[in-house]
């Protein structure tokens, strides 16, 4: 199985992809083809065995027992043995993607990608430092750093908006242990950071001076192959809970919704379609920065707009980085229309899609929109009517979801993806459940919420309000390069 980017260029092997991150021509790698995953016998496999199957037909690479211990090690240690579990809650199955060690569903894939770089290093005979550069709107920066901390041969790299994450987001970060883990905040939004890494990636002196010195970038974003296959997995597991549970006989098909920014978990999604998951419908739900239904509605994509702040930041993001992989796809791998898009969407700051393309495109799915009111009514009304606590990205996800089944009569299960803890954002979540909170600092905001709820707060967050700070390093967007080159000493 090999590799080429969405912008051309040349074929690359599997190690290549996870390795570099990004290609060189600032396109993101994607496989030549997409193999079956058949769902027969789904039922008696584990997470893991799950896991191993849809790598090996990706990562030709690697042997069996190279794969078998990578997901190993990556699920048995860090997850409860029902790795991802499937709550029914009124007409929705929320697939709970957020037993992992940071309490989002990040840690699904970054607990295996650090693995499978050490793999694809061997595989490249790298002996160079890598150094793992990470934009996060939130939570991919947690996960990323648990990741790949104190891992040999490896530094990794946080950039963050500083104002735009909520404050156990920010704790977590901050907090984090490590000899090789560095956290900046950034005085911008998650766009800022996002487009300043891929700046990074794309600058030809400072990739010279790493060579100089051994060092090499790469990236824990959903830019990364080896991050967005374990991803795919999920999907196949979550029809197997479903099955499992005796909502659907194995063949049916299922829609699936998915709140996304960056629009990597919902490409998930659509990979394991492709893959063979039976999936009549996917959903990807919005927030009011809601550019994604906006192209899957019009066919335009606009991020000539203000990024507004809303209690699900993780997705508040205008430049959705997984969309190009997705357009690459529908168009049937056209680099040079891709190529003519995000070129307009680098100068202008919008394109628009051709009538067959955006034709196709509303085939594949439908958007929707849920802003940050309809998300606490929803927060409110679920809680009280079954006792559950969503968090504000998933009861995005929730609203949308439940407008769509409305109008197309329950037609088939949904399985939707939840996508954090609800403690990571428990002032949102008080707030929606009409809690006061004017006098009640941010730290204590858990234990409030714990007590109201009774809902167990996970013991990894319920610890980082005791933890020192180790990270103490803020830059504006423009310093971003003089930062990374200070960490790293580069003359």
């Amino acid at each position: 199985m090999e590799y080429f980017s969405t912008r051309g260029g040349d074929k690359v092997s599997a190690a290549v992809a996870i390795q570099e991150g990004l290609a060189p021509d600032g396109g993101l790698y994607v496989p030549e083809r997409f193999p079956a995953y058949p769902i027969e016998g789904i039922g008696e496999k584990s997470y893991v065995e799950i896991a191993a199957g849809i790598f090996a037909l990706y990562l030709r690479q690697f042997s069996p027992e190279q794969i078998a211990e990578a997901v190993a090690g990556a699920y048995l240690p860090h997850f409860p043995e029902d790795v991802a579990p499937c709550v029914s809650v009124g007409d929705m199955h929320i697939l709970e993607l957020w037993h992992g060690p940071t309490a989002a569903f990040k840690d699904m894939a970054l607990q295996a990608l650090p693995r499978l770089m050490k793999l694809a290093g061997a595989c490249c005979g790298n002996d160079k430092e890598l150094v793992v550069l990470t934009a996060t709107s939130g939570d991919t920066g947690k996960a990323a750093l648990e990741g790949f901390k104190d891992v040999p041969g490896v530094k990794i790299i946080v950039f963050y908006p500083k104002d735009g994450v909520s404050a156990t987001q920010e704790l977590q970060m901050r907090t984090t242990g490590g000899q090789n883990t560095y956290v900046i905040g950034v005085e911008g939004n998650f766009d800022d950071c996002q487009s300043g890494v891929k700046a990074l990636f794309a600058d030809a002196e400072l990739n010279v001076l790493l060579s100089m010195n051994d060092k090499q970038f790469t990236s824990a974003n959903s830019i990364n192959w080896g991050r967005l296959l374990p991803q795919i997995v999920y999907y196949y597991y979550g029809y197997r809970q479903l099955y499992r549970a005796g909502r659907i006989e194995l063949g049916d098909p299922i829609d699936i919704a998915v709140p996304t920014g960056n629009f990597g978990n919902i490409l998930a999604a659509w990979y394991a379609k492709k893959m063979g998951l039976p999936v009549h419908r996917l959903l990807c739900a919005s927030n009011e920065n809601d550019v994604l239904t906006k192209v899957l509605e019009t066919g335009v994509y606009n991020s000539c707009r203000p990024l507004l702040k809303t209690t699900s930041p993780s997705m508040d993001i205008l430049v959705s980085s997984n969309f190009e992989r997705f357009l690459f796809d529908i168009s049937g791998n056209d680099a040079t229309l891709v190529n003519k898009w995000f070129r307009e969407l680098q100068e202008t700051g919008q394109f628009s899609l051709e009538p067959h393309i955006l034709s196709a495109v509303q085939k594949a799915m439908s958007g929707g929109k849920a802003d940050s009111a309809q998300a606490a009514v929803t927060i409110k009304r679920v809680y009280e009517q079954y006792g559950y606590l969503l968090d504000p990205h998933t009861a995005v996800g929730y609203t949308v979801a439940e407008e769509y089944l409305q109008a197309h009569s329950r037609q088939y299960p949904l399985l939707l993806a939840s996508t954090a803890n609800p403690y990571k954002f428990s002032q949102a979540v008080l707030s929606a459940l009409d809690r006061p909170i004017d006098q009640v600092a941010e730290t204590d905001m858990p234990q409030l919420l714990e007590d109201y709820t009774h809902v167990p707060i996970p013991e990894s967050l319920r610890q980082i309000a005791f933890l020192p700070i180790r990270h103490n390093r803020f830059c504006a967007k423009n310093e971003m390069r003089d930062t990374v080159k200070h960490i790293l000493d580069l003359a």
